[in-house]
């Protein structure tokens, strides 16, 4: 099966959409997912920005959560902005790259976007953390012990990195086997589809 790489940030609103709805429609087209999360400050930072654009911008941010309000409801998805906004995903993304790894990856991105954009909490907040993998039959002390060390840390810096060095530039982002660059919750449709004839032809 051909595959994609969704390239996501727990930071970002839009890909709490994309992960809400990326398993169901892959399956339908006949794609595999390889979830990829990576930290956008740094490549923010090479963009020359301290933090998200929509608070840079706030007009750009006030138009965001209206938009968020109406594609959740499309999707019949609750939307709540927490506070403070945009979030800390380190230690979320850490965890990610553990779930990956033992097959419950989607799981624990979604209740991480869950307890976030639905809930308003604060995801760096270790005990929320436990709680979402106690919650995934899991054991938070060996979880949280993996996802600390030295190689994890490493490995999320790089994928960090690789991000940086195929052109990324925001979350979420789904890239094909070519190597063909899809940005924003808006482009999944056109992502699989590329995925699977090498062209938007006939979407």
């Amino acid at each position: 099966m051909p595959s994609i790489d969704f390239w996501y940030e727990f930071a970002s609103n839009y890909a709490y959409l994309a992960a809400a709805r990326i398993e169901a429609l892959a399956d339908r087209a006949g794609v595999t997912v390889r979830w990829r999360p990576f930290l956008l400050g740094p490549v923010f930072a090479a963009q020359g920005l301290n933090t998200s654009p929509f608070k840079i911008y706030p007009i750009k941010g006030r138009n965001m959560i209206r938009d968020m309000e109406r594609q959740c409801a499309a999707i019949g998805r609750p939307f709540r902005l927490p506070d403070p906004f945009p979030q800390n995903g380190l230690s979320a993304a850490r965890i990610a790259l553990v779930a990956i790894d033992e097959g419950w990856g989607p799981a624990f991105t979604n209740a991480v976007y869950s307890a976030e954009f639905v809930e308003g909490r604060t995801i760096s907040d270790k005990t929320l953390l436990a709680d979402i993998v106690t919650g995934l039959d899991r054991d938070p002390d060996a979880v949280f012990a993996a996802a600390e060390t030295p190689d994890n840390k490493a490995r999320l810096k790089a994928q960090t990195e690789e991000a940086l060095r195929i052109g990324l530039f925001g979350a979420p982002t789904f890239v094909t086997e070519d190597g063909e660059l899809f940005w924003g919750n808006d482009r999944l449709e056109q992502a699989l589809h590329w995925a699977r004839h090498g062209s938007l032809s006939g979407l």
